[in-house]
C-alpha cells in the first residue's frame, strides 16, 4: 500500500455493505456479477464454511473478497477493488488476510478460478504461491476461460507464501 492508502482498514464484510459490495461486483466483473442474493447467501454460511471481508477508505466499501474452507480445504470465492481504488496493494491485503484465514482454519490447499484473461489477477496470485493447475473452457461464458490455480500450504500456523 502506498501511503495514501494509510487510513485503509479491512474488516468483516456485514449485511449493511451487500449494495456497496454488489456497486463494486457490477464493475468489476459486468458479464458474471455476483446476485445481491448470492451475497446473501455466502455471509448465510459465515463463520462456518465462510469468511468475507471488506476494505474501507474511510466510510468507503473499495474492495472485498471472500473464502470458502470446508475441512483442510479453501477456495478463494472471489476477490475485487473498485476501479478508481485499483494499484493500491488492496487486493494484496485482502488476499494475504484470506491466507491468514486459511491457515488459521488449518487448511493444506487453497484454490481458485481466475479468468484467463485477467492478467493482473493472475499476476497478484503468482505473487502469492498459486500455481496454474488446469483450464476450465467457458467457465465464465462462451470464449470466457478461466485458469485454475492452487498454493499448497504447510501445516503449520505460518503463513506459506512470499510477495517475490
Amino acid at each position: 500500500m502506498t501511503e495514501a492508502d494509510s487510513d485503509l482498514a479491512v474488516r468483516h464484510m456485514r449485511w449493511w455493505d451487500v449494495v456497496a459490495v454488489h456497486a463494486i461486483e457490477e464493475q468489476a466483473f459486468p458479464d458474471t456479477a455476483w446476485s445481491v442474493e448470492a451475497f446473501w447467501s455466502e455471509l448465510a454460511g459465515v463463520p462456518a464454511t465462510r469468511h468475507y471481508l471488506v476494505a474501507e477508505r474511510g466510510t468507503q466499501i473499495v474492495g472485498y473478497a471472500g473464502l470458502m474452507a470446508v475441512g483442510s480445504e479453501a477456495d478463494v470465492q472471489t476477490v475485487a477493488v473498485a476501479p478508481d481504488a485499483r494499484r493500491h496493494g488492496i487486493g494484496t491485503l485482502l488476499l494475504d488476510a484470506l491466507l491468514d484465514e486459511a491457515g488459521r482454519r488449518g487448511c493444506s490447499r487453497v484454490t481458485l478460478e481466475v479468468a484467463a484473461a485477467g492478467e493482473d489477477a493472475r499476476r497478484l496470485y503468482a505473487r502469492r504461491g498459486f500455481e496454474a493447475i488446469a483450464q476450465r473452457t467457458g467457465y465464465y461464458g462462451p470464449g470466457a476461460d478461466a485458469v485454475v490455480m492452487r498454493l499448497r500450504l504447510h501445516s503449520s500456523s505460518e503463513t506459506t507464501w512470499v510477495d517475490q
